[in-house]
């Protein structure tokens, strides 16, 4: 398979695999009221950390509004997703996109939800494994559905590409 289509794999599948998150999160909160994560505190912390070098907060929202925060968070996720698919065909390699295995892509995805247990949530003001949150059981059952359901979009996105291509 050649560097771009491969390239193009992986944004498509990236991109898939965080819109199922979106869409799952959109139903969960239309169905159950179920809050989804706000992502113009992601663009915040970073937009701060690029502007001003502050990675550690006591509390993400307390900190000043950053303009465009909110498109700018929304950005990161997307691109993070896409930076996560790039992460699971580099470790399992290109044949997986001719052959997708759910397991492999559901282990890629719990094992992604590390990334905010260890970084983003102590950053945020969390705490590590969401512990300074209200209930941080809750939190941390979130981070992992979240996570498995990105795991389970790579899968279903890399087979309807594959569709797609028939």
């Amino acid at each position: 398979m050649n560097l771009l289509i491969v390239s193009f794999n992986v944004i498509l599948i990236g991109i898939g695999a965080t819109l199922l998150i979106d869409l799952c999160a959109v139903l969960l909160k239309k169905i159950f009221n179920i809050p989804t994560l706000n992502y113009a505190v992601v663009g915040r912390w970073v937009l701060i950390f690029l502007y001003s070098g502050k990675f550690k907060h006591q509390n993400i929202q307390q900190a000043p509004p950053q303009n465009f925060e909110h498109a700018f968070g929304w950005t990161l996720h997307y691109l993070i997703g896409i930076i996560f698919a790039l992460c699971f065909i580099l470790m399992v390699g290109t044949t997986w996109l001719q052959h997708p295995d759910l397991f492999s892509a559901i282990y890629f995805g719990i094992a992604t939800a590390f990334f905010p247990f260890l970084i983003m949530q102590p950053c945020l003001g969390m705490g590590f494994f969401a512990s300074k949150t209200a209930e941080p059981w809750k939190a941390r059952l979130k981070s992992l559905v979240t996570h498995t359901l990105f795991g389970i979009g790579l899968f279903l996105s890399a087979l309807i590409y594959q569709y797609l291509l028939i």
